[in-house]
């Protein structure tokens, strides 16, 4: 019998239309309530079976519970979100005669908005080339056919597809045909991936007129856009013609010239540790996806390159590619405290995480064929927080919201602070403290706490203490007038959503306990 969970039909559900969530694993009847940031907005009887039927509800994020007196299941309901919300997966094979149910399930399970189809293609620089059935540049089997049904599945449960495709990148069989486009460094030696593949302009007219009308092929598949990849280097180059090339421009130039070709589609660009981001925000892509490497080892670098992102083009989503690769090294235990305050950082900053695809697999390389199957603790860790993240979407990911936490905290503005007995705060993610960050939404003040006390740094790809419970925590609060505030409190590990805490008013300020702290709790003040 399958494990006992709640799954919506689709990941993301049209506004006022009646929607369903299938119950799975549990036919006990039950009471179904709705919550939108803590308040409950519908409830009914379920009598059993396996499917809950809601009347439609408003944009927004909801939480879902279905209590049948002897377990509580939970799940999420995106609602109306516009495509400026991106919940990033993958799949990573292809063979003849793969089953689609378990990627289905995943992007329901964790509401993913958006599947990388990862090395899909016959070859880097022939995308199409290899017939219905192949094997791809690494002797991976690929079935066209395969291809089909995922993206049909995928679409299916609520999500777009995405094919990955190079930009400027050419194997040993097509490099002769491209080589007089091929980018040098300094010796005169052609850049490139070992012997693997080999670096080209990615503006010249004539790979530009090639590139864009093998996308337009290929979307004819099917897929609904393309993540568009690079490696992060050259910077600057000589072209094999003596033309210096300033790769920013061309790559610039790629993305504009791959949305004239297709007007309609999805296009993500990978900015290689945030290379170039600050160009290719502004160009007619639809998110700003960065994947990170050295330097950027901590969780203070995640959140300066979110920030950064943000600040570039605040309507597009932030996608971060923060491989995990603790979980080959680590327990799962270990791994999934790295995972959980690797999410709470980016969250919190309002940015999502490239992760989770397949069916119940992680990534832990750039080479998503080399993957990693999550343990039963991590499919749970990822269930909670991906139900949160939804649930929590006016809190978390708005353009609107701003940080306000050096106007707030601190003696000299004395407006909102929060302290434990037993560890310090900061206002910058340090080892052995609370990390506390202010934002201001506009549902109120949210106070961010993400709590390092028992780490001994704050790398993010690394084995992590297990996180010990802070009690004791008290916030204090300016009152902006002569109404007390309303403050409640969520946790992921928790129950998942808003509660109200009781406020204690002494003259101007309130005061409230709040319940002990896990590894991330997020407060919402409604003055």
């Amino acid at each position: 019998m399958p494990k006992p969970e709640l799954l919506p039909a689709r990941a993301v559900n049209a506004a006022h239309t009646p929607i369903i969530v299938e119950v799975r694993g549990e036919g006990a009847p039950g009471t179904v309530r709705v919550t939108l940031l803590g308040e409950t907005v519908h409830t009914q009887d379920h009598e059993g079976g396996g499917t809950i039927r809601i009347p439609g509800l408003e944009p927004g994020g909801y939480a879902v519970e279905l209590d049948t007196g002897g377990t509580t299941l939970r799940t999420a309901l995106a609602v109306g979100e516009d495509a400026d919300r991106m919940r990033y997966g993958f799949v990573a094979s292809y063979a003849p005669n793969k089953d689609c149910a378990g990627v289905a399930d995943l992007v329901r399970r964790l509401h993913l908005t958006d599947i990388q189809f990862y090395d899909w293609a016959y070859r880097h620089a022939d995308l199409l080339g290899g017939g219905e059935d192949y094997r791809d540049a690494l002797d991976q089997p690929i079935s066209l056919a395969t291809v089909r049904a995922l993206i049909s599945a995928v679409g299916e449960a609520g999500a777009r597809a995405l094919g990955y495709a190079a930009v400027y990148a050419a194997g040993p069989d097509e490099w002769p045909q491209w080589q007089t486009l091929g980018l040098k460094n300094a010796a005169g030696e052609f850049y490139g991936l070992g012997d693997f593949l080999f670096i080209l302009d990615p503006a010249a007219p004539a790979w530009l007129e090639h590139f864009g009308a093998d996308l337009a092929a290929a979307h004819e598949l099917g897929f609904d856009g393309f993540h568009l990849d690079q490696y992060g280097y050259p910077k600057r180059a000589v072209r094999e013609d003596g033309a210096v090339i300033d790769v920013t421009e061309s790559f610039c130039t790629m993305i504009a010239a791959v949305r004239e070709k297709l007007p309609a589609a999805r296009l993500v660009f990978n900015n290689v540790n945030d290379f170039p981001t600050r160009a290719t925000a502004a160009t007619p892509q639809d998110a700003i996806y960065i994947e990170v490497w050295e330097p950027q080892l901590a969780l203070g670098d995640l959140a300066r390159t979110v920030e950064r992102a943000r600040s570039f083009d605040p309507q597009k989503p932030v996608v971060i590619a923060a491989y995990q690769h603790v979980y080959d090294t680590a327990p799962a235990e270990a791994a999934d405290t790295a995972t959980a305050l690797t999410m709470a950082t980016l969250f919190s900053h309002g940015a999502t995480q490239l992760l989770a695809g397949e069916a119940d697999r992680l990534l832990v390389d750039p080479y998503y064929v080399r993957n990693h199957v999550m343990a039963p603790s991590t499919e749970a860790l990822l269930k909670r927080w991906y139900d949160f993240l939804v649930a929590h979407d006016a809190l978390l990911m708005p353009r609107a919201i701003t940080d306000v936490t050096n106007s707030h905290a601190g003696e000299y503005n004395g407006d909102l602070e929060v302290k434990f007995p037993d560890a310090a705060v900061s206002g910058d993610p340090m080892a052995g403290h609370v990390w506390r960050r202010i934002t201001r939404t506009p549902e109120g003040l949210v106070v961010h706490l993400i709590n390092l006390a028992d780490q001994a740094d704050t790398l993010w790809d690394a084995a992590r203490q297990t996180v010990t419970q802070l009690a004791g925590g008290v916030l204090d609060y300016r009152c902006a007038g002569p109404n007390p505030p309303r403050i409640s409190v969520a946790d992921p590990d928790a129950e998942g959503r808003l509660i109200e805490i009781d406020v204690e008013i002494s003259g101007a300020r309130a005061s409230a306990k709040l319940p002990p702290l896990q590894t991330w709790m997020v407060i919402l003040i409604r003055d």
